[in-house]
């Protein structure tokens, strides 16, 4: 049976799969953890211990000179995403109360929400996405998409914008599995190869764990609207900054932009995260939770229709030699 296959077909399938099937556990059977106890109910409900080594592995696949050499050519995309990001709950936090909307159409939407949704790409959407129409540089890009993973940047969106404060301790306690897994995979290249692909295999069991937090009522309430309409205002407010950046500092044509206008998978657990952390967040982690897993699946499909009709309208430009008439192309060193 070709299963994989079958997951792989559905955008974000390795991570929006197995989080459906923990939602499904926690919407009929919501006491089965308890009820299986030991290692079941560890696998459930332990998403915290394994998002933390999921953390240390990204920072073990990430090569200190790859990432250097890929920030002079698309880093811009990444540093852009974080601004724009930044900007929003910077403006949000003004209009939201810290405990986030309760009433109205815009029911459970809290700055939580917004900040998840936006400061994290898809990585593995966009290198696929560009490998068919960008550049080998643009797809590198990648490797730094992958130093937005986890809650770090959010926290620290959410601690520049002055909606959050957190203790210097709270704060490397967030980053520390990181930075030891960035130190061991560059001292040593063995030690890369063997924590390397934990960053995908982890994917499905904390997926797993986050979808048992996760009630299926919620999803099908309201939330869903508005979940929507936050996915569709991530690409436009993200995506049209990115296509700025990416034509006029990073002298693209605007692909990879659109093309990093999504929300990340791994994104869905950072609200649960930050809660672990800042306490004052606790009561927009479930909602906040809902709407971001609602943007991965949303951004997930419209992206990659809006990439390609991006680059069969603006990417296929030809050069200025190519432009060039024939008989008036430069001459070749073998023609002088």
């Amino acid at each position: 049976m070709n299963i994989k296959d079958g997951i792989d077909r559905l955008p974000g399938g390795m991570m929006i799969l197995p989080m459906f099937l923990g939602t499904l556990f926690r919407t009929f059977a919501p006491a089965a953890p308890a009820y299986f106890s030991g290692f079941t109910e560890g696998l459930m409900t332990g998403i915290i211990p394994i998002i933390a080594v999921w953390l240390f592995c990204i920072g073990a696949s990430v090569h200190f000179i790859t990432a250097a050499t890929v920030l002079r050519k698309s880093g811009t995309l990444v540093l852009t995403k974080l601004l724009t990001a930044w900007a929003i709950v910077f403006l949000v936090s003004h209009l939201i109360p810290p405990e986030g909307i309760k009433t109205g159409l815009l029911a459970g939407l809290s700055v939580l929400a917004i900040v998840c949704a936006m400061d994290m790409t898809n990585g593995g959407l966009y290198a696929s996405l560009m490998q068919s129409f960008g550049s080998s540089e643009e797809a590198g890009a990648f490797v730094l998409l992958s130093i937005e993973s986890g809650p770090l940047m959010s926290m620290i969106i959410l601690g520049a914008a002055g909606v959050a404060h957190f203790k210097l301790q709270v704060f490397i306690g967030a980053i520390l599995p990181f930075l030891a897994g960035f130190a061991l995979g560059n001292l040593d290249p063995k030690l890369r190869g063997l924590f390397s692909p934990g960053c995908k295999l982890l994917i499905p069991f904390f997926a797993f764990a986050l979808g048992n937090t996760i009630d299926l009522h919620t999803l099908l309430s309201p939330l869903a609207a508005l979940g929507i309409a936050l996915a569709l205002a991530v690409i436009v407010v993200t995506g049209i900054p990115l296509i700025l950046a990416d034509i006029v500092i990073g002298k693209g044509n605007g692909t990879a932009g659109i093309a990093a206008s999504s929300t990340a998978g791994a994104a869905v657990a950072n609200p649960v995260a930050i809660a672990a952390v800042a306490p004052q967040f606790q009561s927009t982690a479930e909602d906040a939770t809902a709407l971001v897993a609602i943007c991965v699946i949303v951004t997930s499909l419209l992206v990659p229709i809006m990439t390609g009709l991006w680059h069969q309208q603006f990417g296929r430009k030809a050069s200025p030699l190519q432009r060039l008439p024939r008989s008036k192309a430069p001459l070749g060193p073998s023609k002088l």
